[in-house]
């Protein structure tokens, strides 16, 4: 045991995807595996779902493993087993909700053992369960992989008045139907806020998405994650901090188009603009001043080789 320089170095990403059903989930994880390793035959996706991963398939010809209930956490570890040693690059789990919530799923397994105890107390119960689906969480965490989660979130339904006043009714996601406190342990948790599959970062170890108005997930969004993975590369925010003039400037702002809109990053940019123009203005007035002092010692100097 030894005090020792912490050291920024290549990580796993640990991404979680959140929603209600229909939102894009499945869709959304597979554009960010293909943007972080560029290779759809190193992708594989853990199916829950009734081989619904397979409606994707014309995207590219990625891995699918079709796990049947009962949905045990021990299947899911040996799930991932197998992919590891495919040496698949990034794991899809779609979707973990069935591990905890599913049939032979951790709530199933303790109903069930509490049912059979003479106490009829679920405390015991907890006690074996618990540590099957912390095997199952450190399994991710501790995944050769790179490994997307999904998640179901529960559905209400919210009314509200449109743009012409109607009344319209609208699905909304509100808790994760998972253990309380997974989204703690990943790198990074999106939850897609609404059926055009618009998604926000709700909890954002990288810095690269925190404080973002809703987007689209794309490979690009892959891409970036990689990046910053592999080489630890700033968030947009810490980028246009270091920026050192205008052009710097200009070439950040240009960089990040999804982050135009983000009050914070725009505020900063035009405060940084601000200053630059300020600097740029006093430099042109010495460099005005430069130039008519050499002018006038010119002009002297003629005056005197003319006498």
């Amino acid at each position: 045991m030894k005090l020792q320089k912490a050291q920024r170095q290549n990580v796993k990403l640990r991404i979680g995807l959140s929603s209600p059903s229909g939102f894009g989930k499945t869709y959304s994880a597979l554009l960010l595996a293909y943007g972080i390793t560029g290779d759809w035959s190193k992708i594989a996706v853990i199916d829950t779902e009734n081989n619904s991963a397979q409606l994707y398939s014309n995207l590219g010809e990625f891995n699918t493993i079709d796990l049947q209930p009962p949905f045990h956490p021990n299947k899911y570890i040996e799930a991932i087993k197998i992919c590891e040693d495919a040496e698949i690059e990034v794991i899809i789990i779609d979707s973990i909700t069935h591990e905890w919530d599913g049939k032979g799923g951790c709530l199933e397994i303790v109903a069930e053992a509490t049912k059979s105890s003479k106490s009829q107390n679920s405390y015991v119960a907890w006690g074996k369960v618990t540590p099957l689906h912390q095997s199952f969480i450190q399994s991710i965490l501790h995944s050769s992989a790179h490994v997307i989660t999904t998640v179901r979130r529960k559905t209400e339904y919210e009314m509200y008045k449109n743009e012409k006043g109607y009344t319209q009714i609208q699905k909304v996601g509100t808790k994760e139907v998972t253990r309380d406190g997974f989204e703690y342990e990943l790198s990074l948790n999106f939850e897609i806020v609404d059926d055009q599959h618009f998604a926000q970062s709700t909890k954002d170890r990288t810095g690269l998405f925190d404080g973002q108005e809703p987007f689209l997930i794309t490979e690009e969004t892959g891409k970036q994650l990689k990046d910053w993975a592999v080489t630890g590369i700033d968030s947009p925010f810490e980028q246009l901090k270091k920026v050192k003039n205008r052009d710097e400037l200009t070439k950040i702002w240009e960089q990040f188009p999804q982050y135009q809109n983000n009050p914070k990053f725009k505020e900063l940019a035009i405060s940084l603009g601000t200053t630059f123009n300020q600097e740029n203005s006093i430099q042109e007035k010495f460099e005005e001043r430069k130039s008519k002092m050499i002018k006038e010692n010119q002009k002297m100097e003629r005056e005197i080789l003319d006498k």
